[in-house]
């Protein structure tokens, strides 16, 4: 029979269960008297409106009609069912819970299928916590690590591991253990197609922790090898445990700060995220593979009134930027923007320029709309009545989202003042958006506004699109490209389903849709299939777009480095930048010998 929970453990959560402690787990609450007070979970405000009843042991929202008991609270807010609700709250009050008469707890139910996941994931994080620190195996991979700055206590602290090289060693030690095969196949720590095979081999692993620091999934970072046919990261895909879209990496360590400071960091990896707190910064959270999604900021947003976000300044980290904006900012939060200098990230500045420097980049991070100003001012030419309208249409977007009518006619007011127009011009174009962008857009169908919430479908995302119709072709292109070469960040996250299907050796179009959980990505996945628009595709003419995204990457690449050396001109009397500068040069030799090798691969000017 299936196991009941006893009213009498039901009895006991609800009377030991301290509410306020609870929703407090996921809302900044302030003491009213009998009271608690804060902006409500299930829907967007800025007015406080949602209230604990401590005495009575309920919630209730005077805004949105929410209410019920902690147990339904943890339901809605960890999307479970009562059973696993009543368990989680078992846990955190110390109550033992007991079943109906004649249930033996101890069997594998479904019930407790979550939980036996997170108990196999916490054994494997010591299992590769161990090896990295342990063996003679992993002491490369912590020879690595420490070189980029990570301390010793940094590496306990996230319990960063090493997976041996080994790919059937796991499944034979967890066979040792009584593990059945049937279990494991369903546990994401094995290849689909090749089920003695383990998906992570010989790479740094950073474990993804739930809220409450139980090991739920895996990140593993590429350490050494050739680098063209092994992607840099490989992260685990949506699990029983685990559902990337609405977890947050670090969220466990960083959810106190997160409270007290009000305000968190969205930076764009594991390693930035690690850097960040090392340097004492502690609100610092990352997304998980995956582009910023509308559950994750959920996750802080009953904590914060400021989202600071830390992504990449390549064309791929701008784009991501442009849209974590309009999300943050539809869900009424104030939104800033860290620009690290003389470095790509945060791991850097750490190991370069210290903590205090890092510190300084935070502090000074500015404002949503002037650091979108900025940026389309070097991308117009604000002297021009067509380079003023297109600047207008791509920042409209951005007052679409925000939240107030005081807000909005603010930003319309800088709008004007930077462009040099009129408010009434700028109210009345900001009105007629829809024709103004048709308008603007039928002459310049090639420069779509990567601000937009909508999927930009260039060459890049076609290119990968391609590969849908002749899945043989992945094999190839994940061999030679990774998410980073990619500045789209829709063909980006396309491409990162792609390679967690092709992983999981199921790279079918149902597979593809049921690993996405963008929408419009999905929504151009179909279309395309439907039409069959790249079903005459040759290998030849796949080849040749891997091929040119390969160059286009190298070239942003080397872009990117000649910036950091023009930056560093006149700063080289600090022994520190000399020693930044050989280095900088060693990487612009290194990358203008790949692009010479890719012109002469297709005996083309790919290196001009």
């Amino acid at each position: 029979m299936e196991g009941i929970i006893s009213q009498e453990t039901k009895d006991a959560v609800l009377s030991q269960a301290d509410i306020v402690s609870v929703v407090s787990d996921y809302v900044q609450l302030e003491d009213r008297g009998n009271q608690w007070w804060g902006c409500c979970p299930f829907h967007h405000e800025k007015t406080p409106s949602f209230s604990v009843t401590p005495d009575k042991g309920m919630y209730y929202c005077f805004g949105c009609h929410e209410g019920g008991d902690v147990i339904k609270f943890v339901m809605e807010m960890e999307k479970v069912r009562f059973p696993e609700a009543i368990k989680i709250l078992a846990r955190k009050f110390g109550v033992e819970i007991k079943y109906s008469s004649g249930y033996v707890p101890r069997q594998e139910k479904p019930d407790d299928e979550k939980d036996l996941y997170i108990d196999l994931y916490n054994r494997v994080a010591d299992m590769f916590h161990y090896g990295l620190l342990k063996t003679e195996a992993g002491r490369f991979a912590l020879e690595y690590i420490t070189k980029r700055g990570i301390t010793m206590e940094t590496i306990e602290k996230f319990k960063l591991g090493y997976s041996p090289s080994d790919r059937s060693w796991l499944k034979k030690f967890l066979r040792s253990k009584n593990f059945s095969d049937d279990f494991l196949a369903k546990s994401g720590l094995f290849s689909k197609k090749y089920p003695d095979i383990a998906f992570f081999s010989d790479r740094l692993m950073f474990p993804i922790f739930d809220r409450r620091g139980q090991a739920v999934a895996f990140g593993g970072r590429f350490l050494r090898g050739d680098p063209e046919k092994s992607p840099k990261y490989l992260n685990s895909g949506d699990l029983i445990q685990y559902k990337k879209g609405d977890t947050l990496y670090a969220f466990n360590f960083a959810k106190n700060s997160i409270r007290e400071n009000k305000k968190v960091i969205f930076c764009e990896g594991y390693m930035d995220c690690v850097a960040y707190h090392q340097c004492g910064i502690t609100y610092a959270v990352a997304p998980l593979g995956t582009a910023l999604t509308d559950d994750q900021i959920k996750l802080v947003r009953g904590f914060v009134d400021t989202i600071l976000l830390s992504f990449d300044s390549d064309g791929a980290g701008q784009a991501a930027t442009m849209r974590a904006i309009l999300m943050c900012r539809r869900q009424g939060l104030t939104v800033k923007i860290i620009r690290l200098h003389n470095a790509k990230d945060p791991a850097e500045i750490m190991v370069n320029f210290g903590a205090e420097t890092l510190t300084n980049e935070v502090n000074n991070a500015i404002l949503d709309s002037d650091y979108l100003l900025s940026f389309l001012s070097q991308k117009y030419q604000k002297d021009t009545p067509e380079g003023k309208s297109r600047f207008a249409l791509e920042f409209f977007p951005y007052i679409d989202a925000l939240q107030t009518d005081i807000q909005r006619e603010s930003s319309l007011e800088l709008l004007g003042r930077t462009l040099n127009i009129s408010l009434e011009a700028i109210k009345k174009d900001f009105s007629n958006r829809e024709d103004v962008k048709k308008r603007t857009l039928a002459t310049h169908t090639e420069s779509q506004a990567p601000i937009q919430n909508e999927v930009i479908v260039n060459a890049e995302f076609r290119a990968v699109l391609a590969v849908l119709s002749d899945t043989n072709q992945f094999e190839l292109m994940q061999s030679r490209l990774s998410e980073d070469d990619f500045e789209n960040p829709y063909a980006r996250t396309l491409f990162s389903v792609l390679k967690e299907c092709y992983e999981s050796g199921d790279l079918s179009f149902v597979s593809v849709l049921n690993r996405c959980s963008h929408e419009g990505i999905k929504q151009k996945i179909t279309e395309s299939v439907s039409r069959g628009e790249f079903s005459k595709c040759t290998e030849q003419s796949i080849a040749e777009s891997i091929w040119q995204l390969e160059v286009n990457s190298l070239k942003r690449k080397r872009k990117s480095i000649l910036a950091q050396i023009n930056s560093l001109q006149g700063q080289l009397s600090i022994p520190e930048n000399q020693e930044l500068m050989t280095r900088l040069f060693e990487q612009k030799k290194i990358v203008d010998e790949k692009i010479n090798r890719k012109g002469l691969e297709y005996g083309s000017g790919a290196g001009s």
